[in-house]
């Protein structure tokens, strides 16, 4: 059956050896509709950021642009503003019609820690075709905050398809109709669109804005540091901010979304176009996020925002991305926000779980 594999197909793919990892996977990385990837024990500071290219393995670009290297195993400080290169504990054999996306985990993505996958003969980035064999990579570039990473830590995750599984449009207006995804008017094309709030229902704080000088963030502390450390509050009464060039911010969907329990779902940029300004580095949506069976009543999506060359004035209610829904190819034996830790079920305007206050 053709669709995004749920978790109890993953098992299934780590019991016929087609993921396999050194040490074996556990049972807290399996998630509804992916996996959770883990670091492994050295970090390779290299010289710019890179994909092997056809033919090539990334150990011998490493080769290239190897600056020096880093033990992670009893932890260590990955610098704002270096491009890290970590092999990764898992490996894959991936079977004819069976290919797989890579992406950052959401407290990843939110602590404006660009992570991105690749692998020997890789051409893209966190894109990996049917019949790869090889081991995965995972490129880290903090560019708000240094962090203090360890091996086995998990920054990013994959997602597994077999066969065709994106919904067309058509599909998912009717969808729309049947399940009510946002709670709106829906947009749309190529995928469902969603815009920005900038007028809350209470108060006038709209987002937040990492600052540019900060300590190190340790990514095992958890509710460990006050938010206004690392962060300025934007507010606005008049529904729209400037967003300035370089910077980086937490904004928040006007709408609430749902992803069914039978689908999954990744951001994507809306169009180049809009604006100079990119959304979203953390971009699965799993089955049940927002849902009512999962003990949600629709979540709002948290935008990673950075502003690129230009000021950009950003206005309440502009669309700025969008939702690519997928079918699963069986419904997820435990949903997102079920049973399992699920940290943003139901959430709002929203920072990562490394911070309170």
């Amino acid at each position: 059956m053709t669709g995004v594999l749920p978790a109890q197909a993953l098992r299934q793919l780590i019991d016929q050896g087609v993921i396999c990892a050194d040490p074996a996977i556990t049972e807290g990385q399996i998630q509804p509709a992916s996996l959770d990837l883990r670091l492994g024990t050295v970090a390779y500071r290299v010289r710019a950021s890179f994909l092997a290219g056809q033919g090539r393995s990334v150990a011998e670009r490493i080769s290239e642009f190897e600056m020096h290297r880093v033990d992670l195993t009893a932890g260590a400080v990955l610098e704002k503003g270096c491009v890290y290169l970590i092999p990764l504990m898992e490996r894959l054999a991936l079977p004819k019609g069976v290919t797989a996306v890579a992406n950052a985990k959401s407290s990843t993505g939110r602590l404006d820690l660009l992570t991105r996958t690749i692998t020997d003969g890789g051409v893209e980035f966190d894109r990996i075709p049917e019949g790869y064999h090889g081991p995965l990579y995972a490129e880290v570039c903090p560019r708000s905050f240094s962090v203090l990473a360890r091996s086995g830590q998990r920054l990013n995750q994959i997602r597994f398809r077999q066969g065709q599984a994106v919904l067309s449009d058509a599909d998912l207006a009717a969808l729309h109709a049947r399940e009510r995804l946002v709670d709106g008017p829906a947009v749309i094309s190529e995928g469902l669109g969603f815009s920005v709030d900038l007028q809350p229902a209470e108060g006038d704080l709209v987002g937040y804005r990492a600052k540019p000088h900060t300590g190190v963030i340790d990514l095992d502390r958890i509710g460990h540091y006050p938010a206004a450390e690392f962060w300025e509050e934007i507010r606005t009464r008049d529904g729209r901010i400037i967003l300035d060039p370089g910077a980086f911010y937490i904004l928040v969907s006007r709408e609430a979304v749902t992803i069914p329990p039978d689908y999954a779902a990744e951001m994507a940029p809306y169009l180049a176009m809009v604006g100079e300004f990119r959304v979203h580095y953390a971009g699965f949506f799993d089955p049940g996020f927002g849902h009512s069976e999962a003990g949600g009543a629709g979540s709002r999506g948290v935008l990673e925002v950075r502003c690129h060359e230009a000021p950009f004035v950003l206005e309440h209610g502009q669309v700025v991305g969008r939702l690519v829904y997928e079918r699963m190819s069986a419904r997820p034996e435990t949903l997102y926000g079920a049973g399992i830790a699920s940290n943003y079920q139901g959430q709002g305007l929203k920072l990562a779980k490394h911070f309170r206050g």
